[in-house]
């Protein structure tokens, strides 16, 4: 008859460890039967579960390599039972969740701890994706961001939702749940929202100012932002109050866009590992182009204006993208770029996008008004737009280039 036995080992890390821990247990005729090792500041901590024929003197084999390894070694033996529950345990869902924050207050711990304890999810894995922060006590490049794996029976994931946010506001972090798939490593194309989104303005705002009309058009704005009033007849009210605004004003503007933190970065990594990036915007094609020959962006919808004689008309050409409109056009690239919706990722601030973040495999709000964080399955306030690259679970490492 077999006998399982849980053998763990910890010490300081140094080459050869494993070789000598597998020569023991090939020594007493062990059958692997699963294995788990990291280094964590220079600690080992190795963890592996294996079969044995009852005779086996393995803990007397143990004793002997971990004095010559330098390691301490347990070896625990497993009941059936303890089997049959540690394997229904890693048949059930994983979750995700990631931590953002410029830097990762100690005390977040004990609040995910007892919220993840609270929904009976086990805490399976814990590592970071963030670089080191720096010895002078400064803030780490790129912000602080920690992955946690969670594991446990079907969990009432809006609920859990919920309280995160709530929980991540009360701390200045963000906390984004995301269900495990094999397409989480996956997405292959990426739509953007433009104004507040990738640049730090709405733009027909600047517009309005520059024609003597911001306070009228800004109040409007908020409004439709807040999703208090319907995108299409907000948008037509707006563009009427710019009838007349020079063309000259569009290209001055454009040339002085504010590009939102991160986004340089964000942009070149994407381009660099081969996604699709696509901009779909309620602005306008004036400035999305602009920043599609600025950033590579591989194509952009957003509304065109009507200009006659050098003048603003007040009108655009229809139909007006709207957010009907931006979830379609999701659909229709990734259909047209033979991508699954899981592939997807959308990235938007407004209740415009809030459609089009649903449709998505991934629908992150960034820097979103209050109504859109609640409704969105992830959010961004805390850090860059490259963050994003956090949450399709690239670590900073990941990304290094080696110099030339």
């Amino acid at each position: 008859m077999t006998r399982r036995v849980l053998i763990r080992a910890t010490g300081v890390a140094r080459p050869g460890q494993l070789a000598g821990l597998g020569k023991a247990l090939a020594a007493s005729g062990a059958r692997l039967l699963d294995i788990n090792q990291s280094v964590t500041f220079g600690i080992l901590s190795l963890e592996a579960l294996v079969g044995l024929a009852q005779e086996s003197d393995l803990e007397g084999a143990l004793a002997a390599t971990g004095d010559a390894l330098g390691l301490g070694i347990q070896a625990i033996q497993v009941s059936a039972e303890d089997y049959q529950r540690w394997s229904v345990q890693a048949s059930q869902p994983r979750l995700i969740l990631t931590l953002l924050a410029p830097h990762l207050p100690a005390g977040i711990l004990a609040e995910v701890g007892a919220l993840t304890a609270e929904h009976g999810l086990t805490v399976e894995l814990i590592h970071r994706l963030s670089g080191r922060e720096p010895l002078d006590g400064g803030m780490p490049e790129h912000g602080a961001c920690v992955e946690c794996w969670l594991r446990g029976e079907e969990v009432d994931l809006d609920a859990l939702r919920e309280k995160a946010l709530a929980l991540g506001a009360m701390h200045g972090v963000d906390i984004a749940l995301q269900e495990d798939s094999i397409w989480r490593r996956h997405r292959r194309l990426v739509c953007f929202d433009m104004d507040s989104t990738l640049i730090q303005t709405e733009v027909i705002d600047e517009l309005a100012r520059r024609h003597g009309v911001g306070d009228e058009v800004a109040e409007v704005t908020e409004r439709a932002m807040r999703g208090e009033l319907d995108f299409q007849q907000s948008f037509r009210e707006r563009m009427a109050k710019l009838k007349g605004l020079d063309e000259s004003v569009l290209a001055e503007i454009a040339a002085e866009l504010p590009l939102m933190d991160g986004l340089e970065r964000l942009m070149h990594h994407l381009k660099r590992l081969g996604y699709r990036t696509a901009i779909l915007s309620g602005g306008f094609t004036y400035f999305a182009r602009h920043l599609q020959e600025t950033l590579g962006f591989d194509e952009v919808h957003a509304n065109e204006l009507v200009i006659e004689d050098g003048k603003v008309t007040g009108e655009v050409r229809e139909p007006i993208l709207d957010a009907d409109r931006k979830a379609e056009l999701l659909h229709e690239i990734a259909r047209r770029e033979g991508l699954a919706m899981e592939q997807t990722i959308a990235v938007g601030d407004g209740a415009n996008d809030l459609k089009m973040l649903a449709a998505a495999g991934l629908g992150i709000a960034y820097r979103a008004k209050p109504l859109v964080r609640a409704q969105a399955r992830q959010s961004i306030s805390t850090l860059g737009l490259d963050a994003v690259l956090y949450l399709i679970g690239y670590r900073q490492g990941d990304l290094e280039e080696p110099e030339r």
